[in-house]
């Protein structure tokens, strides 16, 4: 069955937007792209600005959403980790080409609590979580073989037991006042429906935009 074939019709997803859960219809999008897309259907594109208010994009994983917000994890000693230490706010877009739909979303950030942190990572693949201590995100390598060597160093000194969070690595939750969905439709006449609310904890007003 296609993506298409499984897809809400326009009615359906106009009845769910009303409903006003934009987490539900996410939720529903998110799996539809499980089934089509064929990498990574939770690759989001993070928008964060310094103090200097230049904008900055890049890839990350969405590891986690519910109604608090959508979370990824990073190293906070990296561009990212200080552009968010000095704007605490981000944007994010998820665009699923197998589906011709994406998702975005802005709002204040927060970190994750300390054990949703220890949670994540302990979960994450013995080499990823090693590669974290060996790699000083963002900042200048002479080489590859310094990065390898920094591997081996820690793969020697975590050789036996678990493999701890560094303290430089957690994660972060957007918690949106902005969300909106998007359905390609043909001569680019495509949806677009908005959910906002004035701050996190506000109840969602739903509008229509033009293409």
């Amino acid at each position: 069955m296609s993506a298409e074939t499984e897809s809400p019709s326009r009615d359906e997803l106009e009845a769910r937007v009303a409903a006003g859960n934009p987490f539900a219809i996410f939720a529903e999008w998110l799996a539809l792209a499980e089934k089509s897309e064929p990498n990574d259907p939770n690759a989001m594109a993070l928008a964060t600005s310094g103090a200097n208010g230049l904008p900055d994009v890049r890839m990350v994983l969405l590891k986690e959403f519910d109604e608090a917000g959508f979370v990824f994890y990073t190293n906070t000693q990296s561009q990212k980790g200080d552009e968010l230490g000095q704007n605490m706010q981000a944007a994010g877009v998820l665009h699923w080409k197998s589906l011709r739909r994406q998702v975005r979303f802005r709002g204040p950030v927060e970190l994750v609590s300390e054990a949703e942190a220890d949670a994540y990572f302990a979960s994450r693949p013995r080499d990823s979580r090693i590669g974290a201590w060996a790699s000083q995100q963002s900042r200048p390598l002479e080489s590859r073989f310094a990065l390898e060597k920094a591997v081996a160093k820690h793969a020697t000194r975590f050789a036996i037991g678990e493999v701890p969070r560094p303290d430089y690595w957690t994660g972060y939750r957007i918690r949106p006042l902005y969300i909106e969905f998007w359905m390609d439709k043909p001569f680019r006449l495509h949806d677009r429906h908005v959910f906002r609310r004035p701050a996190p904890e506000g109840g969602w007003t739903t509008e229509r935009l033009y293409p």
